[in-house]
């Protein structure tokens, strides 16, 4: 009988820039069969409880996960009075690209495929990242996104993408179905019934977090 694998424990990081410094969490499984970024929403942190779920369930699968602040701890202060920062799509696409670079060079995860996993307004950066970096995304997941803030992009997205919006929620599933339009490359729009925005209801967020494995999983498997 074999025992079954410890879970993946998180090492804190700092993902430098020019002139600022990202703080982040990175977990690597045994043999790990690829990497997935996350891109938190609107006001939240690398310590998204609802991210942090379908992290653990990517790492139970053998993916490693890397959940990052988006924002310094000043922009934070910023975006806390004005709620502008974390509306900049151009300003979060960026830092995204800037850590799938960093992934890409890091000894440990350099060979890895990368996925990309974006909630709410971190899924229209995710994706918009996707669009410039197509050597470097095999696959992206969007949990209740807003891909419409993406929408310039959409048409350059090269890696698969998957679309996870909650049946009662009702605007964002027409966005999606707007951007849906958008994409040349394969893409599913999965709608989960009974769940709202958050997917805050029983069962609904390991809905989520399955549908996002078996999505990676399939498409690091070709990478």
């Amino acid at each position: 009988m074999t025992n079954p694998s410890l879970p993946t424990s998180s090492i804190d990081i700092n993902i430098e820039f020019e002139g600022f410094s990202l703080a982040g969490s990175l977990a690597i499984p045994e043999h790990p069969k690829g990497i997935v970024i996350f891109a938190h929403g609107s006001g939240s942190s690398r310590f998204s409880r609802r991210n942090r779920f379908v992290a653990e369930t990517l790492n139970d699968a053998g993916i490693a996960t890397l959940l990052f602040d988006l924002l310094t701890p000043e922009e934070e202060d910023i975006d806390q009075r004005t709620r502008e920062l974390r509306f900049d799509i151009g300003l979060l696409t960026d830092r995204l690209i800037g850590v799938i670079y960093w992934v890409s060079r890091n000894k440990a995860t350099a060979a890895l495929p990368i996925g990309l996993f974006g909630a709410s307004t971190g899924a229209a950066a995710a994706l918009a990242a996707a669009a410039w970096r197509p050597d470097k995304v095999a696959a992206v997941v969007s949990r209740g996104g807003r891909p419409d803030l993406a929408m310039g992009h959409l048409a350059k997205v090269k890696a698969p993408t998957l679309l996870i919006v909650g049946g009662e929620d009702d605007i964002v599933i027409e966005l999606n179905q707007q951007a849906a339009k958008q994409l040349l490359v394969e893409y599913s729009l999965k709608i989960i019934p009974g769940a709202t925005h958050l997917f805050e209801e029983t069962g609904k967020l390991e809905q989520v977090a399955n549908l996002a494995c078996d999505w990676f999983l399939h498409y690091f498997s070709g990478s």
